[in-house]
């Protein structure tokens, strides 16, 4: 058996904000986005990992789900409690810069850590964490 990860979910409360960051600014290309029952189905995903997209949807698009639990989602959203991703770049120093010079905000400086990786990390204009790691060489 082959189990391989196909699609993973970014919460996001403004899509037009989410596209200028994944795609203008760390280059992700827009696989698909189209209407949706009411909503927006944005994936984007890196030209290096055609099998991988990523889906940038609303904090709670259950559409089941009661105002007060999609009122609670976009509050831990705006607090940045929500998990992001972590990206693997083989020049945390040199994606660390392309991202902060566009205006990236910017959570950790590069840095190597204790468990082999160099990282840094941003916050998207949603609030989400992502970190970028380089493995280092020994």
């Amino acid at each position: 058996m082959n189990i391989k990860l196909s699609t993973c979910f970014i919460a996001v409360d403004d899509h037009d904000k989410a596209l200028a960051f994944y795609r203008d600014i760390l280059g992700l290309e827009v696989r698909n986005d189209v209407a949706f029952e009411g909503m927006r189905w944005v994936t984007v995903g890196s030209p290096a990992q055609p099998g991988v997209e990523i889906v940038l949807e609303p904090p709670l698009a259950n559409p089941n789900a009661s105002p007060a639990d999609k009122q609670a989602m976009a509050e831990l959203l705006a607090k940045g409690m929500l998990r992001g991703v972590i990206f693997s770049t083989d020049d945390v120093d040199a994606t660390f810069e392309k991202i902060r010079s566009a205006g990236g905000e910017v959570l950790q400086e590069p840095i190597d850590q204790p468990y082999g990786v160099r990282d840094c990390a941003f916050r998207d204009p949603a609030g989400n964490m992502l970190r970028f790691n380089q493995p280092r060489t020994r």
